[in-house]
Formats: structure tokens, C-alpha cells, sequence
């Protein structure tokens, strides 16, 4: 029998959503970042976000590499692209779109810690019970994991899955059932075939 893995598909909606109310989690705590640092790549849309909402003008990131698509791990966070800025003495806020084991972010503030940073604070959309790294910040507790399929990852991540199909499905709408019943992924024809496609490439 093949592995059952459930998903969640996250919509921009849920997005907009989940990062005004992070924002007023910050605004509520007093802390007000001289700069924030998205992780690459997940953490880049919410941390422009709530760049807006807050009101910071400062951004910059960096990419550290653990999960690939569809759920496919490294065995270590790897830091791909480092910091290229000064936050000497400044207060830092980094943003990623999950904390899902917490490899990534505790590799991401040892590495910022180097910088000599004057404070840095945590927020994440979705804190996975799971984790073994406390933000400071979430919008949403996951209690039962979930491999969460966010807005910009969709074809990268579906593709995955649909490789993991064997066999091979025979048509679109086979494709489509069955990654439903496999994956708990409910997608169009449409967008189907546009994954297809982008696979073809």
C-alpha cells in the first residue's frame, strides 16, 4: 500500500490573512524592527507583507535549504546564501513561512547572531506542535502535521507529488482523484494541466 501523506492547500486569502493578524501580534508586543529578514525562499511573500503592514521599509533576506518540494527533507538546514548586511546593535525580526521541525530557524539565528544584532525576534504564519525551536511570533498552531502547500510553491510541490504516483496516472482526471485520495490535494483540470505542462519543460 503507498504512503498516505495529508496537505493542506493555502490560499493567498489564508496568506493576507494569517500575516495581518501576525502583525498585530507584533504591534501588541511593543517590538518595533529596525529590519526584517525573510528566509529564503518561503519566508519572502509574508515577510514583504508585513514589511506593509507594520510599516518597515528595511528588508533583506537570506536562503537556507532544508525541505525541497513535496515534503522532501535534507538531512541538515544548510545556509545557501549568508547575510549581506550590517545589523550591528540594530532589533531584527525574521520571518519564514513555517516552523516545521525548527532546523531552519535555529540555523537561521545562530548564523544572525554572528552579526552582533542588538535583538532577534521570530514570526512564522503556521508553528507546527512538532517543532523544536519556539518562535516569538504565529498566526496558526498546526497540532496534527500536514504537509502545508503554500500559494507560491504549488507547481513545484504538486509535481512532486504526482511523481510519487505509481503507476503513472492515465489521464488528467485520474491524476486528479488520486491526489485527492492520496495527498488530501484538490485541484483543478486546469491548474493540472498547466502543472503538466511545466513539467514538460
Amino acid at each position: 500500500m503507498q504512503e498516505q501523506l495529508r496537505c493542506e492547500l493555502i490560499s493567498w486569502t489564508e496568506v493576507e490573512r494569517l500575516c495581518q493578524h501576525l502583525a498585530g501580534l507584533i504591534r501588541e508586543s511593543g517590538y518595533r524592527p529596525d529590519l526584517v529578514i525573510a528566509i529564503g525562499r518561503g519566508g519572502y511573500v509574508p515577510a514583504r507583507l508585513l514589511c506593509d503592514y507594520v510599516n518597515i521599509m528595511e528588508l533583506t533576506s537570506i536562503k537556507i535549504e532544508h525541505y525541497l518540494s513535496g515534503a522532501n527533507r535534507q538531512e541538515e538546514a544548510v545556509i545557501r546564501y549568508p547575510l549581506k548586511a550590517d545589523i550591528r546593535g540594530l532589533r531584527v525580526l525574521v520571518i519564514d513561512d513555517v516552523n516545521d521541525t525548527g532546523d531552519t530557524l535555529k540555523a537561521a539565528t545562530q548564523h544572525l547572531q554572528t552579526f552582533q544584532p542588538g535583538e532577534i525576534r521570530t514570526a512564522v504564519m503556521h508553528d507546527k506542535a512538532v517543532t523544536r525551536f519556539d518562535v516569538d511570533y504565529s498566526a496558526r498552531k498546526i497540532i496534527k502535521w500536514r504537509w502545508l502547500i503554500y500559494p507560491w510553491a504549488v507547481y513545484e510541490d504538486v509535481s512532486d507529488f504526482l511523481k510519487r504516483l505509481t503507476p503513472a496516472p492515465g489521464s488528467l482526471e485520474d491524476a486528479q482523484i488520486r491526489l485527492a485520495q492520496r495527498f488530501n490535494i484538490k485541484i483543478t483540470l486546469k491548474r493540472l494541466r498547466d502543472i503538466y505542462a511545466s513539467m514538460d519543460q
